[in-house]
């Protein structure tokens, strides 16, 4: 039987490359007897998963030598080297379905999930998509906010620091969103946890709420976004938000950004009556780029909170705030330096100086490595 077996074997081996010599024989004699017959290219397959993520470290300097004169997010530092964030974003995306999971590491990532505890202040966002037809999209999970200019990631912003509006304006969603293109029109309408919460307050109420958008792509150089979020918070405060993002690219050199946004807000007494309260911001992004290694980025943003609701006085009367600033922006491959100059002028004395003095402004200057892949 033994013999058998290693026979057959045998005469398989042989026969096999016989058989597969022939065929390509049988191919390039059908290849070099006709000029119309081209071989179809491999089909290109698509990676399984999709990586990138990025680190940034940076070092602040305030003038007035107080880290607490810094009243926007993720520079709360003076005189100090601090590191920012490590991220890493894996992506997965099918014909129809993906799935995107996006950690962050660091301060950075830890301020961005304040309403977290433990591990899940690493999540920055986590997400499933279904894509039935290619003008639709239903998404359900955690995610940015589609609410601003700026973003937490710092490789996507040119400037450094934050704006005011940025820092009180929401940070992520908890729920699901249906997103639908027609032309140059997109819409988008969700319903969530309330802002920044993942998880709901089980000593507070829960309830949810409604997102939405409006994008426009006027031209291939200018496009418009109206947004919207609001709702009941976990402390019975009622939240509506509507903000306007606009980008315009004038030519390969210059290219202007814009954000506008009010926040009004009723804080209730304990009984039928309401307090509303309201800030508002708006912010010109100016950007000059001479060299593909080389920007200039200059925000200029006012900041309106006559009400005390997101910076304190200590008097009757509210502050706002103009902030502008100036920031380099080199680029090497995957790396930025991004050095930075801001000054900040308040109507009122928000800020201190070294001795502890009350001030109208104060200015500061940082110097930020970004890394992205």
């Amino acid at each position: 039987m033994l013999q058998k077996i290693f026979a057959t074997g045998f005469v398989m081996a042989c026969t096999l490359p016989a058989f597969a010599q022939t065929t390509e024989t049988t191919a390039t004699i059908a290849s070099t007897t006709s000029t119309e017959s081209v071989a179809a290219p491999p089909e290109e397959k698509k990676p399984l998963i999709t990586l990138s993520g990025s680190a940034d470290v940076y070092y602040r300097y305030d003038f007035n030598k107080q880290s607490g004169n810094n009243r926007t997010s993720f520079t709360n530092t003076h005189n100090s080297f601090a590191l920012g964030m490590a991220s890493i974003k894996a992506e997965h995306k099918g014909d129809k379905v993906g799935v995107v999971i996006d950690l962050g590491f660091g301060p950075r990532a830890k301020e961005f999930s304040y309403a977290d505890e433990g591990i899940m202040q690493s999540v920055k966002q986590l997400y499933v998509s279904y894509a039935p037809a290619d003008w639709i999209k239903f998404t359900a999970g955690t995610w940015a906010t589609h609410v601003g200019y700026e973003l937490v990631d710092p490789q996507l912003n040119r400037n450094y620091s934050m704006s005011y509006m940025f820092t009180n304006g929401p940070f992520h969603h908890t729920g699901l969103k249906a997103e639908l293109s027609r032309g140059k029109s997109g819409f988008m309408i969700g319903i969530a946890n309330a802002t920044d919460y993942r998880v709901p307050p089980s000593d507070m109420i829960n309830r949810k709420f409604l997102l939405a958008q409006y994008s426009l792509a006027a031209s291939d150089n200018v496009k418009f976004y109206l947004n919207y979020a609001g709702g009941k918070n976990p402390d019975t405060s009622k939240t509506s938000q509507f903000d306007l993002v606009a980008t315009a690219k004038i030519n390969d050199v210059f290219s202007l950004g814009y954000n506008g946004t009010v926040n009004t807000t009723q804080v209730w007494d304990g009984s039928k009556n309401a307090d509303g309260k309201s800030w508002w911001g708006s912010a010109l992004y100016i950007n000059v780029d001479p060299k593909a290694w080389f920007g200039l980025t200059l925000r200029t943003e006012y900041f309106s909170d006559k009400n005390q609701f997101k910076i304190p006085t200590g008097i009757d009367e509210g502050a706002s705030v103009f902030a502008t600033t100036l920031s380099a922006n080199f680029k090497a491959g995957g790396l930025t330096i991004i050095p930075e100059f801001r000054l900040d002028n308040a109507s009122e004395e928000v800020f201190i100086d070294a001795n502890f003095n009350p001030k109208k402004s104060t200015g500061s200057f940082l110097l930020a490595a970004v890394y992205s892949f």
